[in-house]
């Protein structure tokens, strides 16, 4: 099982960058894609979450209206759209996949290698 996050980069405050997830491996119906971030000093942080089969998204409170997770089943592949960046949204970003509750870190089986995500001011 492989999943290969990608699309960091450094943007200015206010700007926008999206993130990519592609999974292979496995069948992923069953599964929770989710995003996650950790910050310099800082424990992983849920970000998003997407059920692969239903389509139903969890947000955190700081990604509300400015991030948006989506899927590609065809592509096997998850996004994260983020907009109106922060320099507090500087971090890792890391996608992962799970069968559990998508806001705890632990119960997610397979994580991918992370991408940095760079926000200046």
């Amino acid at each position: 099982v492989q999943l290969q996050a990608s699309g960091g980069g450094l943007v200015q405050a206010g700007g926008s960058l999206r993130l990519s997830c592609a999974a292979s491996g496995r069948t992923f119906s069953g599964y929770a894609m989710g995003w996650f971030r950790q910050g310099p000093g800082k424990e992983h942080e849920f970000v998003s979450a997407i059920w692969w089969s239903s389509g139903v998204t969890d947000y955190a409170d700081s990604a509300k209206g400015r991030f948006t997770i989506s899927r590609d089943s065809a592509k096997n592949t998850v996004y994260l759209q983020m907009s109106s960046l922060k320099p507090e949204d500087t971090a890792v970003y890391y996608c992962a996949a799970g069968q559990g509750s998508v806001f705890s870190s632990r119960t997610y089986d397979y994580w991918g290698q992370g991408t940095q995500v760079t926000v200046s001011s």
